[in-house]
């Protein structure tokens, strides 16, 4: 059946939507037939089918037309995106770097280079930081030059207007984290307002707009958002996307608020020096963090984060341990296929040949497609693994996915790229997670989160200590469904999900920002 190039896209939506595999692949092939010679059509029906993991179809879309065009700037944007999730973040980098040697001044591309380099372990922090650096310079100048720091008004019997922008008002991590902060904020002392550049609008999104002054700022360009936030009057203004998708941290360049600050949705500096701090926790940090931000580093304690589960994730009780029935322990993870490098793989392969017939489980919507999963598969053959051993699974909706939690005994955590929330919601499942924390900011999320709990068992120091602690775990199944059925309380009772105290600390840090700011600025004049 021939359908028009609009027809195509609405359908493979509408069957990626409702998980129709086949289907999809019979239409994907039909549109992809049709209008083989046409490269803007490609590349749009590749990132469509990307966003929903068949990577493979998406990367045949990109390479036909990198076949014809081999500079045609949108595939290779979008094939280094594909390159980005699956974890081949050193060909994600090349591709990206030809994208600057064609296009300098692109953000998007500038962002994900910056991006890319988190979740690469061989690349060195000063690196690293020398690159965020570049990109301030390169951001200010593009913004029209250096600025001076806008006047405060003074704080007296007024309150105090904080503005949050970000590309995640919606039913992601940092939505997730970010909606019970809103709603938790003291009205008599401050005016929230909060910039959204998501398309997205659900029920978190509704949550968030409902106790804030909401603006949807996807049609603003950088110098008209910052007009707008100027309009405002923010005091503080609060990025909460860093280089992550969507990010408008660019506009902060133009300078549209006296005091800025970085917190929740990056774990790297910004590198824009008009940054005033970023705020982490002593967990999140080593000595030498400080040295590879261009923001102070302020604490608010015990962690960054704060965890509130959604309703169906209280509605799902711990289930009971699946190894008293299975006779085996079973491993898993549900992070994003970027964060699984080939060191992550290769620790978990020596873990199950350390512990026999153990088995483990992934989850991503990357494992819809039957090429990477295959590759998966046989990469753990390689290193000795059964294919009976390995079970991926796709996506699922997120109240489903806390089901899937029943059939796994220990969580593990990749590096250096660790979980966050999906960290929170193993441990809330009564999983012990093992992680091992490394030196870069984002390598300590999970244990930030797990010395909030005061739950430490299982923070490896080593890969040797990493197996180590899952061998010792496996071989103890009466603890290990004792811990199983004690760590909800043990979160609950945390000051991790004292999410009213954790809300005064963050006013507290604004206020101190801003009033260190007023009073250089009172004295200079």
């Amino acid at each position: 059946m021939h359908s028009s190039k609009p027809g195509y896209l609405s359908q493979l939506y509408a069957l990626a939507q409702h998980g129709a595999h086949e289907s999809l692949h019979s239409v994907f092939q039909e549109a992809h037939t049709q209008f083989f010679e046409d490269d803007a059509f490609l590349n749009e029906l590749g990132a469509l089918v990307l966003q929903f993991g068949y990577v493979g179809l998406a990367r045949s879309c990109f390479e036909r037309v990198l076949s014809r065009n081999p500079d045609d700037f949108h595939a290779l944007l979008n094939l280094s995106n594909v390159c980005h999730s699956i974890a081949d973040t050193s060909r994600a980098l090349g591709l990206i770097a030809r994208l600057m040697e064609l296009n300098p001044n692109h953000p998007v591309v500038r962002r994900n280079f910056l991006l890319a380099q988190e979740y690469d372990p061989a690349i060195p922090d000063a690196q690293r930081f020398q690159y965020a650096k570049d990109w301030g310079r390169w951001v200010i100048d593009h913004a029209g030059g250096s600025r001076a720091r806008p006047d405060l008004q003074p704080r007296v019997n007024r309150k105090l207007r904080i503005g949050y922008v970000s590309a995640d008002v919606c039913q992601h991590t940092v939505g997730l984290f970010f909606k019970d902060v809103v709603t938790h904020h003291n009205r008599d002392q401050f005016e929230i307002f909060v910039y959204s550049n998501s398309p997205q609008i659900d029920w978190v999104t509704d949550l968030i707009r409902k106790h804030s002054q909401f603006r949807m700022i996807g049609t603003l360009s950088d110098e008209e958002l910052a007009t707008q936030i100027s309009h405002d009057a923010i005091d503080v203004l609060v990025d909460l996307s860093g280089h992550t998708a969507g990010s408008r941290v660019s506009a902060f360049a133009y300078r549209p608020a006296p005091a800025m600050i970085s917190w929740l949705g990056y774990f790297a500096s910004t590198g824009l020096s008009y940054m005033d701090a970023v705020l982490l926790d002593a967990a999140h940090c080593t000595p030498e963090t400080q040295s590879y931000f261009t923001e102070h580093i302020r604490y608010i304690e015990p962690s960054r984060f704060c965890y509130q589960p959604v309703s169906w994730a209280r509605d799902t009780p711990v289930s009971t341990l699946p190894a008293k029935t299975n006779g085996y322990v079973t491993f898993g993870s549900f992070n994003n296929t970027a964060k699984l490098n080939s060191k992550v793989l290769l620790l978990w392969a020596r873990l199950l040949n350390a512990i026999p017939d153990s088995k483990l489980i992934l989850k991503w919507r990357t494992f819809i497609d039957s090429g990477y999963t295959r590759t998966i598969t046989e990469f753990f053959l390689q290193q000795g693994i059964t294919q009976d051993r390995i079970e991926l699974q796709p996506a699922s909706f997120h109240a489903d996915l806390f089901l899937a939690y029943s059939q796994i005994d220990i969580a593990l955590d990749p590096f250096p790229f660790t979980g966050g929330l999906t960290s929170c919601e193993a441990l809330w499942m009564g999983l012990p997670l093992i992680t091992l924390a490394q030196d870069r900011v984002v390598s300590r999320q999970s244990l930030s989160i797990m010395l909030a709990m005061d739950f430490t068992q299982t923070l490896a120091t080593s890969e040797a200590h990493y197996i180590q602690i899952a061998q010792d775990l496996a071989k103890d199944l009466h603890g290990l469904a004792q811990l199983r059925f004690s760590l909800r309380n043990t979160m609950l009772q945390s000051p991790f999900m004292d999410c009213k105290a954790f809300t005064q600390k963050l006013e507290s840090e604004y206020c101190a920002v801003f009033d260190e700011i007023a009073a250089n600025q009172k004295n200079s004049h």
